[in-house]
């Protein structure tokens, strides 16, 4: 591919891919470091962990982003990297639950900050208008695989090494993303001078706002966050009290989701070359409430398998990924390229407001109150986001605003991509 001929994008991509694996396995053990410290408290220790990082996503990222031209670029992705290695290097040592919330706060706030910046970039070293938009893809699919991946390989690790090695590992590829960082040529950017700070975080969500399929994408975030939850936040907990499995259980059982979003992902672009993609979003949001729905009437019902279980996150990572898979293709249909960074980095500030909501409704709910209120009232979210999609997006307004004519191939600015858990 003639993108990754560039040599500073080829070391800068294999950077955030890194990173982005590192934060992935770093979840996956932050869930087995919870239930060390708290026992059947771990999903509230967990909820609460992962509430913080969507509040620092949704507060530092569109601040990043607003500012990123002011900033020296390559010291401070440099900066960032190297305080995230220190953090997960730390964790395994940590005895105390309120640890777990000042280091994954220190953690959050770095990638939140680094994710605007690394973005910001793209655009400085890939000029040709093509090329761009491959990019763009190309980071789509990136934080789509992690999410895919990352438990499998928590899982393969966990069967002959502790949780507090994926720690190790994950530091040391900080470091690896650390030294690509330094090896690429980043230039600082011009200070913008078209339009104040607030114009330029606020003018994505703006888009999103007076754009009807992108209204239902805010719609179908909620659906994606909601049965997300489940996975990401009670998965250790059940399999640990429910099920009485092992740590290696816990990342099997992540792992079932994370096939199924892969199998969905694999086959959604053929799917999506004979059929719309508000079809094939809509039906994942409908794959979704019907795998909650039926995970919280299992529960009710007292009915816990291992091989039910797994088919509901087989089901639940399927529709995720038939929802964030073709999110991409909608962004970049809705906007005119010079515009597309603003449209992402809103997707991205929007995306974690939907998991802000969802997570502490999967760990404190969870803990008070037992899963099977926790699970039902996340399927009546499900459902919730499912019915506004459907109605925002209507079949009309399918098409979105008229583009105007791309005029420049160096679309300036910070932009994010969409977000799992």
């Amino acid at each position: 591919m003639r993108l990754f001929k560039i040599r500073d994008y080829r070391h800068l991509f294999s950077a955030q891919v890194i990173a982005l694996f590192g934060t992935g396995l770093t979840t996956v053990a932050l869930g087995l470091l919870a239930y060390d410290l708290a026992g059947p408290q771990a999903g509230q220790v967990l909820g609460t962990a992962l509430t913080i990082k969507m509040v620092l996503y949704v507060i530092i990222a569109p601040i990043a982003a607003a500012y990123i031209d002011r900033l020296p670029r390559r010291v401070f992705l440099v900066t960032l990297d190297a305080l995230r290695a220190i953090v997960v290097l730390a964790l395994p040592f940590i005895t105390e639950v309120w640890h777990v919330y000042v280091l994954i706060g220190l953690l959050q706030a770095s990638s939140a900050a680094f994710t605007p910046t690394f973005q910001a970039v793209i655009p400085d070293i890939v000029t040709d208008k093509a090329d761009y938009t491959r990019a763009l893809s190309a980071s789509q699919v990136a934080y789509t695989m992690e999410s895919l991946l990352s438990p499998v390989l928590a899982a393969i690790a966990l069967s002959f090494m502790s949780f507090s090695w994926l720690f190790l590992g994950t530091s040391l590829g900080f470091i690896l993303s650390t030294l690509l960082v330094l090896s690429t040529r980043i230039p600082n950017a011009g200070r913008g001078t078209r339009s104040g700070a607030w114009d330029r975080a606020t003018s994505g969500i703006r888009t999103f706002l007076r754009t009807p399929k992108l209204r239902g994408v805010i719609a179908l975030n909620l659906v994606v966050a909601a049965a997300g939850s489940i996975v990401i936040v009670n998965t250790v907990t059940y399999v640990r009290d429910e099920l009485g499995g092992s740590q290696s259980a816990v990342a099997w059982m992540l792992a079932a989701s994370g096939t199924g979003s892969l199998i969905a992902a694999l086959t959604l672009p053929r799917v999506l070359d004979r059929i719309a993609e508000r079809t094939v979003m809509l039906t994942g949001a409908a794959v979704l409430s019907v795998a909650t729905i039926t995970a919280a009437a299992l529960t009710a019902a007292g009915i816990i398998t291992w091989a039910g279980t797994a088919i509901l996150w087989l089901l639940i990572g399927s529709g995720m990924a038939m929802i964030v898979t073709p999110t991409g293709r909608i962004l970049r249909g809705s906007v005119e390229p010079t515009r597309l960074p603003q449209v992402f980095a809103a997707q991205f500030s929007l995306s974690h407001l939907a998991w802000l909501l969802t997570y502490p409704i999967a760990g404190w709910l969870g803990t008070a109150m037992g899963l099977t209120i926790t699970w039902s009232a996340l399927a009546i979210l499900a459902v919730a986001g499912a019915v506004a999609a459907r109605s925002l997006w209507t079949r009309n307004g399918a098409r979105g605003p008229a583009q105007a004519p791309a005029t420049s191939l160096r679309a300036r600015g910070p932009l994010g991509s969409v977000e799992h858990a």
